[in-house]
This record gives structure tokens, C-alpha cells and sequence, in this order.
């Protein structure tokens, strides 16, 4: 499975693909220099189950990082991996 964060000024998002095929996609608004807010997550019916929700997360979790961004997210998927996953809470904003 292979992760990438495409972005614009605006928009961005964290595409999987899995042999060329896409799996899933979780979008994001840019809302300042240091602040995204993850809006979406969609899975394709073929990937359900196979953590590529978690992958997505954690690619853009990484880049925020790098970066020094803070996220926001709206998404209720993302939402509720944040409030699962203590390892990845040093990027939400406060």
C-alpha cells in the first residue's frame, strides 16, 4: 500500500493506492500555515477492513509532524481514531 499527500493552497488530501488502484482517500482544508482540519475519509468497498483509514491517518499524523501543523478533525472517523490512539494526540490542536 502506498500513501501520498497531494495539496493545493486550500485543499489537501492522503491518497492510498494499492497497485495502482486506488483504496482509499482522506481530504483535509488547510486552514492557516500551521492548521489542517481533516474533513473526509472514504474507503473503497474492495478495502474495507484492512486498515486503510489508519494509514491515511497516520501519513497525514506524519506529516503534521515534519511540518509542525496541528490538526483539527471533523471527519468522524479521524475523530474517533484520535481519541483512541495516544500516540498520535501531540498533533491535534488544543
Amino acid at each position: 500500500m502506498n500513501v501520498e499527500i497531494i495539496r493545493d493552497d486550500t485543499k489537501g488530501a492522503a491518497i492510498a493506492k494499492d497497485n495502482g488502484e486506488k483504496a482509499g482517500e482522506m481530504t483535509f482544508s488547510i486552514a492557516g500555515p500551521h492548521l489542517i482540519i481533516i474533513d473526509h475519509t472514504e474507503i473503497e468497498p474492495a478495502f474495507q477492513g484492512k486498515s486503510v483509514g489508519k494509514q491515511l491517518l497516520f501519513k497525514i499524523v506524519e506529516t503534521a509532524r515534519k511540518e509542525d501543523i496541528k490538526i483539527i478533525p471533523l471527519c468522524p472517523y479521524a475523530n474517533a481514531m484520535f481519541k483512541k490512539i495516544e500516540s498520535i494526540k501531540d498533533v491535534l490542536k488544543s
